[in-house]
């Protein structure tokens, strides 16, 4: 065997394990306990962020978002469509005309920007997991 035949094999060698490396580390499971979790303020007082998976300023992020009991937001959408379930609490929307009650469990889609208030109802904060699919922002409604 030639000396530049030796030298493409070992090439096609590493690249075939490089490859193998990426497609097993593709596999590993993203796993996140509780006791984990890393509560960031998000700049509304008692409203709370902890990331999963992504980055929220910058793309599509997967996250838990936490209001206080009795906290009200203001009207509101957010840029990116986002898919949400309620972990804790009692969260009610109102959007589209409807107020919505959501009990730990329950899910809800908003895409294309809905307009929206949320306050959290009961004496528990009310917890959410998001799923966002883009860069992740609150933008307030004109009244």
């Amino acid at each position: 065997m030639s000396a530049k035949r030796g030298t493409m094999i070992v090439a096609v060698a590493v690249a075939a394990l490089a490859a193998l490396g990426r497609a097993q580390a593709a596999e590993l499971p993203v796993a996140t306990p509780k006791a984990s979790l890393k509560w960031a303020e998000a700049g509304i007082p008692g409203v709370k962020t902890s990331v999963v998976q992504g980055d929220m300023a910058k793309g599509p992020s997967h996250f838990y978002l936490s209001y206080p009991a009795g906290f009200v937001s203001p009207r509101h959408h957010h840029t990116p469509d986002h898919y949400v379930t309620t972990v804790s609490g009692t969260l009610v929307l109102v959007a589209g005309g409807q107020e919505h009650h959501l009990a730990p469990g329950s899910y809800f889609a908003f895409t294309d920007q809905m307009p929206h208030v949320a306050r959290c109802e009961g004496s528990e904060p009310c917890v959410m997991f998001i799923d966002a699919r883009g860069p992740w922002d609150v933008v307030p409604e004109k009244p």
